[in-house]
């Protein structure tokens, strides 16, 4: 189970990126050594903002 710090990004943050660093081991279980993240690539050039934490 991720923890709540995974789960709840800041403001202004991407909730995918997010995720992927606060609970890397669960977000890439599935990947082999040296193998890349397709969903940590696809953000490299920007996040999209529907992923961005909006203020409440």
């Amino acid at each position: 189970m991720a923890s709540q710090k995974a789960l709840n990004p800041p403001v202004g943050e991407c909730r995918q990126c997010w995720f992927h660093a606060y609970a890397s081991k669960e977000a890439h279980k599935g990947l082999k050594w040296n193998e890349d993240c397709a969903a940590c690539l696809s953000h490299l050039g920007g996040c999209p903002d529907s992923m961005i934490v909006k203020a409440a």
